[in-house]
């Protein structure tokens, strides 16, 4: 059974896609970017200022060292973040206008499903930073963060710093796993079908399950855009997080048979 049947009595069919795809995605998503730049890039603009924001905000209160979890954390909500950027692919497929009001203010079936969606996902980012301090506290103590420059030596030169960052990679990847199998289809899939928040990431679960290969390859795809973005002191961000967004709707169009 490929999913859940909705209220219109279609169920969500998830199809078999071929290892390659991904890459397919990320070729859509280029040339949706831009057909319309100046929306894609304001939207990978805002994601730069945001993280940049963030980090100025920690280095004013001592607590820089934060900023790699607290962005890391920030893009587990990315499938939220994104939903304009979805309108805009789902637009330009459709042969629709793209206009600005249209992909700010995204008119979705399932306006209240999304919201309960958009606050599960706010949920596993707090949980994230909530768990990246305890383990500061874990194997630091309670001592306060080592100072800037004494931080890439203490991560990588210490028992504690190596140990710290293992199980934080550890940690961080399983939760961004469950949070990609949760979210990789739900999101676009409530912007376009009345259905209940349930059945949206149970077909996105099954769909990881039924496409674990080219997934896997999608999320490392995802992680490694995402992370050029951040290690370009967001710079990149503007480019790669609308390139994700775009590319997520054709993943979504592929994966999953809409009427």
């Amino acid at each position: 059974m490929a999913a859940t049947i909705d209220e219109a009595g279609s169920a969500p069919i998830i199809r078999r896609i071929s290892p390659e795809a991904p890459w397919e995605w990320l070729a859509a998503g280029w040339r949706d970017l831009w057909c319309r730049p100046a929306i894609s890039l304001g939207y990978g603009l805002a994601a730069a200022a945001i993280g940049a924001l963030l980090t100025v905000g920690l280095f004013y209160l001592d607590a820089l060292p934060l900023a790699l979890p607290l962005a890391a954390g920030f893009m587990l909500l990315g499938p939220m973040l994104a939903v304009g950027l979805y309108e805009t692919s789902r637009c330009l497929a459709a042969g629709e206008p793209v206009e600005t009001r249209r992909v700010i203010l995204v008119a979705t079936r399932s306006p209240a499903q999304l919201a309960l969606l958009g606050g599960l996902l706010m949920l596993f980012m707090l949980a994230w930073v909530r768990v990246a301090m305890l383990l500061f506290a874990l194997f630091f103590g309670l001592r306060d963060y080592p100072p800037l420059d004494q931080w890439v030596p203490v991560l990588l030169f210490t028992y504690e710093g190596v140990a710290f960052l293992v199980v934080g990679i550890a940690v961080g990847g399983i939760l961004a796993a469950l949070v990609f199998a949760i979210s990789v289809v739900s999101v676009p899939l409530l912007m376009v079908r009345d259905l209940d928040v349930v059945t949206a990431v149970l077909t996105s679960v099954r769909a990881v399950g039924r496409n674990p290969g080219p997934l896997l390859l999608w999320a490392w795809l995802i992680a490694l855009l995402i992370a050029v973005g951040v290690a370009t002191l967001y710079v990149g961000l503007i480019i790669t997080f609308p390139l994700v967004g775009h590319a997520t709707w054709h993943a979504f169009r592929a994966l999953i048979e809409t009427p």
